[in-house]
């Protein structure tokens, strides 16, 4: 190599590792906050005068001389002659001050305004006089161009605020993207701000380069994504293989028939001796070429399984080298959760838990976004401000939690804050304000449909529009994303105590574990990640929940849906005990008939191609299946949506009827289904679990209706209903007698007894409640 070339590429490396070097630097910066902040001095001073090194050698003074101007405000820190607080504000200025420098390498040899600035404003912090620039030495090679997109070196200090379009660059290092200042930081919270995403594989961490450095090349990702796809089609060829040869083995066991049938008539015919020396030479040849024949097929069906295995082993590999640490987004977010903080007078500890979990490449700037939007809205309106936290007895500094754990093929981030927690009843007001439900919608809604309403386009509990609005804004934009991938997201909230919001994801979509099932003639796949079980559906396991056709499974009752029709194909049930699979979807389940089961198996997933297919509802993509034909691949996200919606109840009770009632049974199965009936009416339910505790509520409380089961410990629904009656206080209180017991004698009892109504359970159905209630009330 030349001078000139190698010059140029040692200036390439130096970006590509200081990049990942000032990126440890911040990360230790704000760690000088924490407990941890002499272990976190040594690691920052060390990389500090490393770069000042490796800066100098190249003749780029300028980022030699804010190192050095950053070392003496670190050592002046470490000995208490400045404030750690200013210490890292101004150290975390100078880290998006060398990101600058580190793009243009033609400022960080001569310097700049902005880098003389800097400098002074570091020693004015440290008192050490302003470092001198050193000889100017022009380097022997000029640097390199910039390069026409952002490289993917590392994370920055905070992301870009604006968002423009990327183009493909070599597999070059490249420059890195822009720091911004404090504000731009706050700013990369947005959804506007996020970064673009790399376009290339993330080099090592700094932390981890002396070790695996020397074993990790950059790749163009066009040429993953091929290999991938390549991998892919191999592997279905490979099963094509494997099919054809079972299929050469079935042809030479009916020629051996055929032989055995050829020696058999010979036998028996009487022919010269002339013709059965022939006949006997061509026994020989048949038995030699039978031999030979059982050896190819031995010999080719162990190649095939060998080459088949190989090929599986390549698949996993490409798919493992597409993997990319989910730290190459999350190294930035403690500094631009910082910056936030302080702009809103809060104090926040960012933690994050295995970081170093790999996602698939294409799937990381989605990852990415709804972080941004999870954290976003944590620090804004998730966490107290110091006072209140006080006032609550919670530590002053507020917690958010970043944990990552693989589950099989599916891969778990939670973000967990301990804030306030959601308040249901203020986001039900919130979306009767905003005309998202009625007063009768919002008050049937359980606790969890509360929560979810934080997923309706525009829903927002801010009163007005800031940079930083409320937990809501953009989490439908979260919800999408996450479904688009395949995944769901899950929400927990306690009031006073915090939220978690856990995404669920598929770890890779190049390969996928499906299950094939059939529809007619076709074949359809579901990932293997969201099937539960596969059962056969019984006649005595149907039941009717408000309307919906049901079926119970592990004990709750659970939407059972013909998949044909809801896909708009023909066909439905055909048969009396029909195959289905149980399908999840976040707390979703569903049951879901098909024609039959074909297969489990690893498939390589294609986006849809044509018009037919292409942005057609329910469908994510494709894979081709070793007997040539397309398996269609369903996305479950939509079918659950789908799934909800037929099973919604769409009676509900004129808002001036609202009642308040009092539901009894034992059976929590039970209590369920009917208090979804009543809420679906647009009624409230308070529970009770037998006789006893239900007159005990009685007496505290007013209810406008009591329903009530038959058979009960304690006290049952006979003998509640007669003591209600006989207590002149609550005497004329409707009391409605839910039972399984159908015959005219338990019906006759339970009038007796002084009930209102008597409704058998297996026929009950929304409208005759509905009927039974406004008689009644």
């Amino acid at each position: 190599m030349d001078t000139e070339a190698l010059k140029k590429s040692l200036l390439k490396k130096f970006q590509e590792v200081t990049a990942d070097r000032l990126q440890k630097i911040q990360l230790g910066v704000i760690d000088l906050e924490k407990e941890t902040a002499e272990q976190a001095a040594d690691d920052v001073a060390r990389e500090l005068h490393t770069m000042k090194g490796e800066a100098r050698m190249l003749g780029l003074a300028a980022i030699g001389q804010l190192a050095h101007a950053a070392e003496d405000v670190l050592r002046a820190e470490r000995e208490g002659k400045t404030a750690t607080e200013t210490a890292t504000d101004v150290m975390l200025r100078a880290c998006d001050v060398l990101s600058d420098l580190i793009e243009d390498l033609d400022a960080a040899h001569t310097g700049s305004s902005t880098t003389e600035e800097m400098v002074k404003a570091l020693s004015e912090v440290s008192g050490h006089p302003v470092p001198a620039l050193g000889p100017v030495r022009k380097p022997a090679a000029a640097a390199p161009p910039k390069p026409a997109v952002q490289a993917p070196s590392a994370p920055t200090a905070a992301p870009p605020v604006p968002q423009a379009p990327v183009a493909q660059a070599p597999a070059s290092a490249q420059a890195t993207p822009r720091a911004a200042e404090p504000v731009a930081a706050a700013q990369y919270l947005t959804p506007q701000a996020a970064p673009p995403a790399a376009k290339e594989e993330e080099a090592p961490s700094a932390a981890k380069a002396s070790s695996i450095a020397d074993r990790s090349i950059r790749v163009n990702v066009e040429v993953l994504d091929s290999l991938g796809l390549l991998a892919g089609d191999l592997l279905v060829e490979s099963a094509r293989g494997r099919l054809r040869s079972t299929e050469t083995a079935a042809l030479f066991e009916r020629f051996s028939r055929l032989g055995d049938r050829f020696l058999r008539i010979s036998e028996d015919v009487d022919v010269p001796e002339v013709i059965r020396n022939e006949l006997e030479r061509a026994e020989a040849d048949l038995h030699m070429l039978r031999d030979d024949a059982f050896r190819f097929v031995r010999r080719n069906g162990d190649g095939i399984n060998t080459l088949h295995g190989n090929l599986a082993q390549l698949a996993d590999h490409v798919a493992e080298a597409r993997l990319v640490p989910l730290s190459t987004v999350f190294d930035a977010f403690p500094r631009a959760v910082r910056d936030i903080a302080k702009t809103q007078n809060k104090e926040v500890d960012l933690v994050i838990e295995n970081a170093d979990i790999g996602v698939d490449r294409s799937m990381l700037a989605d990852v990415r976004d709804a972080l941004v939007h999870l954290l976003r809205n944590a620090v804004d309106h998730g966490l107290e401000s110091p006072d209140f936290r006080q006032q609550m007895g919670k530590p002053d500094t507020g917690r958010i939690r970043i944990r990552v754990r693989v589950d099989g093929d599916m891969l778990h981030i939670e973000v967990e804050d301990d804030g306030r927690g959601m308040d249901t009843e203020r986001l039900k007001q919130v979306a009767i304000n905003k005309r998202l439900l009625s007063p009768v919608q919002a008050a049937a809604l359980s606790e969890r449909e509360a929560i979810e309403l934080i997923f309706r386009p525009g829903f927002s509990t801010r009163e007005q529009v800031s940079e930083l609005s409320g937990r809501g804004v953009g989490m439908d934009v979260v919800k999408r994303k996450v479904e688009t991938l395949g995944g769901s997201v899950g929400v927990q909230s306690r009031q006073g105590r915090g939220t978690t919001i856990t995404l669920r994801l598929p770890q890779s979509l190049a390969l996928m574990k499906v299950l094939l099932v059939r529809l007619g003639d076709d074949v359809y796949g579901m990932p293997a990640a969201d099937v539960v079980a596969v059962m056969r559906i019984k006649p005595d396991d149907r039941m009717e929940v408000f309307g919906t056709l049901a079926v119970r499974h592990r004990g709750k009752p659970t939407a059972l849906v013909a998949l044909g029709p809801l896909l708009g194909l023909n066909g439905g049930n055909r048969f009396d005990k029909p195959p289905a699979v149980v399908v999840r979807h976040g707390d979703d389940y569903a049951a879901l008939v098909v024609d039959g089961f074909v297969d489990e198996r690893e498939v390589a997933v294609k986006p849809c191609g044509g018009e037919f297919l292409k942005g057609a509802p329910f469908i994510a993509g494709t894979a081709a299946l070793e007997d040539g034909r397309i398996a269609v691949l369903l996305h479950v996200p939509d079918i659950m949506t789908e799934v909800r919606r037929m099973a919604r109840p769409v009676t509900q009770a004129p808002a001036s009827r609202r009642l308040r009632v009092l539901l009894v049974d034992d059976s929590p199965i039970a209590r369920a289904t009917e208090g979804a009936l009543v809420k679906a009416l647009g009624h409230s339910v308070e529970e009770a679990q037998d006789g006893e505790e239900a007159y005990a509520k009685v007496q505290t409380n007013t209810y406008d209706l009591i329903l009530t089961d038959v058979q009960m410990p304690k006290l049952d629904g006979f003998s509640l209903t007669r003591r209600l009656k006989g207590t002149p206080a609550v005497a004329r209180i409707p009391v409605i007698i839910l039972s399984s017991l159908a015959s005219p004698e338990d019906k006759r009892r339970g009038l007796d007894a002084g009930a209102d109504a008597y409704l058998v359970k297996g026929e009950l159905g929304v409208e005759i409640l509905a009927q039974s209630i406004d008689r009644l009330t």
